[in-house]
Order: C-alpha cells, then structure tokens, then sequence
C-alpha cells in the first residue's frame, strides 16, 4: 500500500472553513516531482502555460523563481493584483515531496476583500508516476460568490494550470 502525503494548512485556512475551497489533483506517468517542480516555480513560464494569469511582479525584487518567503504579485480570475507571500517552500527530494504554499490578499474595500492560500504537493509515486495536488482555500465576499458559480470557476481554473504544468513538464 502506497501512503499519499497531504497538503499542510495552517488553521486560519483550514478547508471547509472559508469561504470556498477547491481541490484538484493529477497523477500522471513519465515525469518526476522535479520535472513538474521547475515549471512550477518559475513564475516566467506561467503565461505560457496557464493563460489566467497575468501582471506577474516581485515588487520587493528577486524573481521570477518562487523561493522560501519571496513576495510577489499577480492577476488572476478578473481580479485586481493579490499580494502574494510564499509561506511554504520545500523543493521536492528522494522520498519528500515538494511543498510551495502562498497566501494572496487583496487589500482593498470590505466587499471586495479576498484572503486565500494556495497550496502544492508534487510527489513522486513508485512506477515512475508524480501526483500533482494543488488546493485553495478563499476567504472573503468575493470567494464566497465564486463558490456558488457552476460551472466552478476556481475548480476550473485550477485544472487547467494543472494540466498546462503537465503539458510544459513533459515537453
């Protein structure tokens, strides 16, 4: 039996405890966590490879490669910039999975206010397969409207950066 690792939450955004939530996750053949993680964190090949994004900055420098507590900012889902913060950071390494965790806050009126932290696991499975898993979790009135969307733009967006990763990765 294989034991699956799982993503770390720190108790402020503990799924099914915001506003929304999202889960997405793939497990694919013919990579490795560190095929996927380079794609992952380097901010510069985003665009190409996940088309919501966009406005992508470090504005207290360093960049375009995420590292342990960099701050960086980017558009997403219509919204204005979020603030970002990288508060996980853990390259993936024989028999340790690769962990990148950020908050993103958008500091602007109540109404609009959006709180998340969004959070990764790249492992390596046994036959030469990697898991890919990436979650949210959203606080604030905007979140909470996206939650009640269907089609689910969040679930949505989220498999679609999952399967750009993937393709890049494997090219």
């Amino acid at each position: 039996m294989t034991t699956q690792n799982a993503i770390t939450w720190p108790e402020r955004y503990l799924p099914g405890t915001g506003d929304n939530f999202v889960s997405n996750e793939v497990v694919v053949a013919g990579l490795s966590a560190a095929d996927v993680w380079r794609h992952l964190v380097d901010t510069s090949r985003w665009e190409s490879y996940y088309d919501n994004v966009a406005d992508i900055g470090f504005p207290q420098g360093g960049g375009p490669v995420l590292t342990d507590g960099i701050h960086f900012s980017f558009g997403t889902f219509g919204f204005p910039p979020l603030d970002a913060h990288v508060v996980e950071f853990q390259a993936p390494a024989e028999d340790t999975p690769g962990r990148l965790s950020w908050t993103a806050r958008q500091e602007v009126t109540p109404e609009e206010r959006l709180d998340v932290l969004h959070a990764w696991l790249v492992e390596d499975l046994p036959g030469g397969r990697v898991r890919v898993l990436t979650q949210e979790t959203q606080i604030g009135r905007p979140a909470a409207a996206l939650a009640t969307e269907r089609p689910n733009p969040m679930l949505n967006g989220h498999q679609a950066w999952l399967d750009g990763l993937i393709g890049a990765a494997a090219e």
